[in-house]
């Protein structure tokens, strides 16, 4: 009878059970799953009463049912998590780009402000609360929102694997973030602004900017095999990463690592454009075209001028040494460029605004809109309606080119475009004269259009080169142009640049000692820009280079005499460290 009473009063297997311990407590045992290991996840719940206990089971149970159960194993802090989450699940499946996004969203704002919280015991409030007070202490909207975003992402992966029955930051009200003003700059504003960049170098990448809509990143990652003249088609493919630099220097010189005059750029340069939106062929007009074509003519120039110091990268667009342009660099620059053609300041970004304004103003079909701007098809209604809001002066110099079209009446055009960046337009090209004239210097010719520019060049080179002849001689035009180096296109009409270039160069062979070559370690030369021998227009430009052997080689030059010394020293520092570690800078040991 005992016996029969005790099998009916026995639980089935993974039942949950209650009872009274010996500590006068009521406890409870709830089986939720399995443990990695394939024992029973049995759960365990103490209280002060049998009914308390009760409620608590029932609760368990029913959260087991839903699948709502936190996963057995390490108890996570939302700083603990967050860490493991940024380095170890995005790090790896994420871009250059979106991941530094992430870690400022982590480091500096979410571990400071809730990192101590336990990740099951975080509450939408928490996130609601933190996000007011981070913009009561003057973070903007936008960072607040981003920062929403970032741990919503993170938290849903806590939730995809279990750490976390439910994701706070999906209840808790994201910041409200208001869409900035589309502020397109009108026809007379982009007249100025091309007018300006003609004076400069590398004007087809404004002109490209305010033409095509082109993305800081697409118009700086962009190489000559991207262009192609035949058919008049630029071909979007990769984006340029920001620099990410590490000391060079052991962490030496006291500065942060993109000011270390030893800075290794330890980030790939580009990257692929992520969407398949992204990577697109764009028409462009001829005359876009035909100023590409210049602007390659002068980035030969600019080569030949350089000479060892130009790194060959391939990018349309670059420093005056080959290397591709700084997006910071390219930002301050569109700047400066704004502050000198008298046009009110705006981000880089208004003249893609511009771009896709005239676009759309000009009643250009939806489809070929997103292609030019990249735009996902079925996912740009929300882009179309932002551009589509126009300010007054666009829409009134929009109807004048409609009105000088279909009518005739032509509209006023305050500032002309360049001559640099008109169509047809050559570099150099002057009023045709019959007679050149060709300062012979050595066995160079350089033809003017002016002959007291051919006397001033030949005197001051003559001084300079005392030892070689220098003379102005008298040419037909015709005959110049069928027999002279360069044709029509060579005659100058001004007077070249000339300065005085500061050179050091040093040579150290393996455990950094000093090879003395007998040539003096620092010397000074004028240089003209038709020379390309030693010539730079830089304040100072330094790199040193692994000679065949294991021999390092300083090469510093530059305009200002003082930068060039100072240079010097890095140089050197560099070139004995490279002697002694070559693996540190990615030379090979043999």
């Amino acid at each position: 009878m005992t016996r029969g009473a005790t099998a009916k009063s026995r639980q089935p297997n993974g039942a949950s059970s209650i009872y009274l311990g010996k500590d006068g407590r009521w406890h409870g045992r709830v089986t939720v799953g399995v443990k990695d290991d394939g024992k029973p996840d049995r759960r365990h719940i103490s209280r002060k009463t049998r009914a308390e206990v009760t409620k608590a089971v029932r609760e368990l149970e029913r959260q087991r049912d839903k699948g709502a159960v936190r996963k057995a194993g390490q108890s996570w802090t939302l700083e603990t998590w967050l860490t493991h989450w940024v380095e170890n699940i995005a790090a790896p499946n994420v871009s250059e780009n979106t991941i530094d996004g992430y870690r400022v969203a982590v480091n500096h704002h979410l571990i400071p402000g809730l990192g101590a919280h336990r990740l099951e015991k975080l509450e939408p409030e928490h996130l609601e609360r933190f996000y007011k007070k981070m913009q009561e202490t003057g973070s903007a909207a936008g960072t607040a929102h981003q920062t929403h975003r970032t741990i919503r992402t993170a938290l849903n992966e806590a939730v995809r694997r279990g750490h976390l029955a439910r994701n706070p930051a999906a209840i808790a009200k994201s910041p409200r973030l208001e869409e900035d003003e589309v502020e397109p700059y009108s026809v007379e504003e982009v007249q100025r602004l091309l007018a300006e960049a003609g004076k400069h170098r590398n004007a087809a990448r404004w002109v490209i900017a305010l033409a095509l809509g082109l993305r800081q990143g697409e118009v700086l990652g962009m190489q000559w095999i991207d262009v192609d003249f035949e058919l008049g088609v630029i071909r979007v493919r990769r984006g340029r990463l920001r620099p990410r630099y590490q000391h060079g220097c052991g962490d030496r010189c006291g500065r942060k690592p993109g000011f270390c005059p030893q800075k290794i750029n330890v980030r790939r340069e580009t990257k692929n454009v992520k969407s398949r939106a992204g990577q697109r062929p764009i028409g462009a007009p001829d005359e876009l075209m035909d100023l590409l074509r210049r602007h390659k003519e002068e980035q030969g120039r600019e080569r030949a001028l350089a000479r060892d110091l130009w790194t060959e990268k391939g990018y349309v667009f670059t420093s005056p040494v080959g290397e591709p342009l700084n997006p910071n660099t390219d930002f301050h620059r569109w700047k400066d460029l704004l502050k000198a053609a008298g046009v009110r300041d705006g981000r880089l970004h208004d003249a893609r605004h511009t771009a896709a304004t005239v676009l759309l103003i000009l009643g250009i079909s939806d489809t070929v809109v997103d292609s030019i701007m990249g735009w996902e098809p079925g996912k740009s209604a929300r882009m179309r309606r932002r551009y589509q809001h126009m300010t007054g002066p666009v829409l009134q110099q929009t109807a004048a080119k409609i009105g000088a079209l279909l009518w005739g009446t032509a509209p006023a055009m305050s500032t002309p475009v360049p001559e640099r960046l008109a169509v047809g337009a050559s570099r150099g090209s002057s009023p045709a004269r019959p007679t050149v004239y060709v300062a012979r210097l050595g066995e160079r010719l350089m033809p003017f259009s002016y002959r007291a520019h051919a006397e001033a060049v030949t005197a001051q080179w003559g001084a300079d080169h005392p030892e070689l002849s220098a003379e102005v001689e008298e040419w037909d035009r015709e005959k110049w142009e069928h027999h002279g180096p360069g044709g029509a296109t060579a005659i100058g009409d001004r007077i070249p640049d000339r300065r005085v270039v500061y050179h050091a160069h040093a040579l150290f062979v393996v455990g950094g000692h000093r090879l003395y070559t007998g040539q003096p370690a620092q010397w000074s030369a004028p240089a003209w820009e038709f020379e390309a021998d030693a010539y730079t227009d830089l304040p100072v430009r330094w790199h040193t280079r692994r000679r065949p052997g294991r021999e390092v080689e300083v090469l510093v030059r530059g305009t200002d005499e003082g930068s060039v010394g100072a240079a010097f020293g890095d140089a050197c520092a560099q070139a004995v460290d490279r002697t002694v570690n070559p693996g540190g800078h990615g030379d090979s040991e043999v």
